[in-house]
């Protein structure tokens, strides 16, 4: 089984209330140096087989008619690499709040 990741971000034109208001309340929380910051959504797709030509055409054409906004949003498909999944697994549970 294969996981292609999609990630979809406001093109760099369209304002980011969102993305604004975590900058501004960075440096209050004492974080410093972030000169901007971009709000986006990540979509994580398990393929039923491999992550051949034609599934990532698929999943294109699923990104830029359903999970994506293209007026507004641009969109990237990559296919993850199991071994970076379980190491960002293992990086989120060591910062998790518990």
């Amino acid at each position: 089984m294969a996981r292609v990741v999609v990630d979809v971000m406001l093109k760099p034109e369209i304002l980011d209330p969102q993305g604004q208001a975590v900058q501004r309340a960075l440096p209050r929380l004492g974080f410093e140096g972030i000169a901007d910051v971009r709000q986006g959504k990540r979509f994580e797709l398990d393929l039923e087989g491999p992550a051949d030509e034609a599934a990532l055409a698929r999943i294109r054409e699923i990104a830029g008619t359903f999970l994506a906004n293209t007026v507004i949003e641009d969109f990237v498909v990559r296919v993850e690499d199991p071994a970076e999944a379980v190491s960002a697994d293992n990086n989120a549970e060591e910062g998790a709040v518990r």
